[in-house]
């Protein structure tokens, strides 16, 4: 079957063969298909979708394609976490190492920003000499020696999904669940885990914005799991506002090291600590979630969590020492409300881009990033604000962007008369 023949099945909603998807993407990734072509494809995918067995053949094709990791000989149990993206989301900073300190260990791939929403590497580069492109000996005895290491995505795994990542971003196909899942696990099992856990954001700043959309991603991400045999736990919770008191660079680093020494704000402990049990019962460290909690809170309370943060920062080539003086802005302006009563809503997709604007994310690749820039949210979804009190404080070093900013936020924020709860969390 010729790549056009390929396309058209494709195209008519069939199912293609193992053998002839497996010579299509080894063809793309050796450069004998060209981008057109991938195009055409990827968009059939994204109208006509793929079956169970095609996702997780995909995912197989994409893994094989690089190189994978293995552990020999380690005694803990090797996990990771993913979260499908958005805005002020530093779980992972403040999971992995908590995770690592309870005795498991974390090989961590990640992201750097994609859209309205942030990378973790991006956010960990703001600590000085902290190394994010390290060799996969560099990272795998990092691992093995501290238990933990979280690094940016190499060019050597997974290339086949590099390369359809890239043309998905510019042809609109970013959403589709086979290309997601494929995308998602074949890093992941590439990493040599045991055990995943997958955070799958939903609402208005998120990928999928509907509960039903964030499930059907699950289901199929559990499928694949077990088909390479990695326990996969999924979780859903709300991107109807932002996480934490934070988004932006190195603020988001800030407000982690302080949720690891035991004041982290409710909502994003909340969703550390459901990541964190279900990972916690993968390893058979305890078999009930209320106990992980309790061994959670416990390694916050001791240090144990932040000083894992620390021996990870050192053994990346990060430098803590200045923590407190580092990337002060030069400029901050407050958004104020409006009106008084209760915020009802935040537009977390709008304040996502206001944040891109600030110099918090691309949107070109070649856009250089501001450390110094962020937001900080001073009420959310349920407080009760008066007129004039501040909803939004942002800042960072450049005064024409903050003023951009600014108006991406003006309208982000709906108060109203009644008390209306955040729901965090969904089908969990």
């Amino acid at each position: 079957m010729n790549p056009t023949q390929l396309i058209q099945l494709k195209s008519e909603g069939k199912t293609i063969p193992r053998f002839e998807l497996a010579s299509f993407i080894n063809a793309y990734v050796d450069g004998n298909i060209h981008d057109d072509e991938m195009t055409l494809f990827l968009k059939a995918i994204h109208t006509h979708g793929m079956t169970d067995e095609e996702t997780i053949t995909l995912t197989e094709l994409m893994l094989n394609s690089g190189e994978q990791i293995q552990f020999s000989g380690m005694d803990a149990y090797i996990a990771d976490k993913h979260s499908t993206g958005g805005v002020g989301d530093k779980v992972s900073i403040v999971l992995g190492p908590l995770m690592a300190a309870a005795g498991l260990a974390i090989p961590m791939l990640s992201g750097r920003s994609l859209g309205h929403t942030g990378g973790t590497t991006d956010k960990l580069e703001t600590i000085p000499g902290f190394q994010t492109s390290l060799t996969l000996n560099q990272f795998k005895a990092n691992v093995e020696t501290h238990g933990l290491c979280i690094m940016g995505q190499t060019e050597t795994i997974c290339p086949a999904d590099r390369k359809m990542y890239a043309l998905r971003d510019v042809t609109n196909t970013i959403d589709s669940i086979p290309l997601i899942c494929g995308s998602i696990m074949s890093k992941k099992i590439a990493e040599g885990i045991q055990g995943l856990v997958l955070d799958i954001k939903t609402g208005n700043g998120a990928f999928m914005k509907t509960v039903e959309d964030a499930t059907a991603l699950g289901r199929m991400l559990q499928i694949v799991g077990k088909a390479f045999n990695v326990k996969t736990d999924v979780i859903y919770s709300s991107m109807n506002q932002p996480l934490g008191r934070t988004a932006g660079l190195w603020c988001e680093i800030a407000e982690s090291i302080t949720a690891l020494k035991g004041e982290g704000t409710k909502d994003l402990m909340d969703v550390v600590f459901e990541l964190g049990s279900k990972l916690l019962v993968q390893a058979g460290i305890t078999r009930g979630e209320t106990a992980a909690v309790s061994i959670q809170e416990n390694l916050i309370q001791s240090g144990k969590a932040y000083d894992k943060f620390e021996e990870m920062v050192k053994a990346q080539g990060g430098d803590m020492s200045n923590a407190d003086q580092l990337h002060q802005p030069k400029f901050e302006l407050i958004v104020s409300a409006k009106t008084s009563g209760y915020i009802e809503s935040m537009d977390t997709l709008n304040i996502g881009w206001a944040g891109v604007e600030l110099g918090c994310g691309r949107r070109q690749k070649d856009d250089i990033l501001d450390p110094t820039a962020g937001i900080e949210f001073t009420a959310k979804i349920g407080e009760k604000v008066s007129k004039g009190d501040p909803l939004f404080r942002c800042f960072n070093s450049n005064e024409n962007k903050l003023n951009s900013a600014i108006n991406y936020l003006q309208d982000s924020t709906q108060i109203g008369p009644e008390k209306t709860p955040h729901i965090l969390f969904f089908n969990n």
